[in-house]
């Protein structure tokens, strides 16, 4: 099976401002944005469709118009709990450090650890993998989940996610069906 990760494009919101889980629409380049990542997939052609829910993932995943998007709430960003929609500036430093350094394990107050997050998006790829062995899936997502189903797929630790830059609109694929997994590219 191939699995193609596709990030959500630019969002509209001022930077700075965690926002996780929270429905943010896309941002006004979205037409432009599109075509870009459309030039990334011109060359690939997909089986089925999945997105998140959130409308930043199912407006593109429309307009990519590769098929009827499956929505998969296992898709979803990190939830930040009470961070969510506040300045990264705002959260007291020692409260985010204590965090960072340990956010495999440590979620924010009323969200979620980055090991739940990735539980989720395995449970995933573990469903999609018994429905589609010799499938081309094309899923849209999040940095966040690519970022933990790549860290998966090298048996990393998650303290070393944020090595990955992984663009809004970025494309990524992972290979399945032989001994072991292999990434094909990242942040396309």
């Amino acid at each position: 099976m191939k699995l193609t990760l596709i990030r959500h494009t630019p969002l509209q919101i001022e930077s700075g401002i965690c926002y996780g889980q929270s429905d943010i629409d896309v941002a006004a380049s979205f037409a432009n944005d599109v075509v870009r990542t459309q030039a990334k997939l011109s060359e690939m052609t997909f089986d089925v469709i999945y997105t998140s829910p959130l409308q930043r993932c199912v407006k593109l995943a429309d307009a990519l118009n590769l098929g009827e998007p499956i929505l998969d709430n296992r898709l979803m960003e990190l939830n930040f709990g009470d961070w969510e929609m506040h300045a990264w500036d705002d959260i007291p430093r020692d409260i985010f450090d204590d965090w960072a350094n340990d956010y495999a394990s440590k979620a924010p107050p009323n969200g979620e650890t980055f090991t739940q997050l990735q539980q989720r998006g395995v449970a995933f790829l573990q469903d999609i993998l018994s429905r589609y062995p010799q499938g081309n899936i094309a899923v849209v997502t999040h940095g966040g989940m690519t970022r933990a189903l790549l860290a998966h797929v090298l048996n990393m630790h998650l303290k070393g996610l944020f090595r990955f830059t992984i663009d809004y609109g970025s494309v990524t694929q992972v290979e399945f069906g032989g001994v072991v997994p292999k990434i094909s590219f990242v942040n396309l």
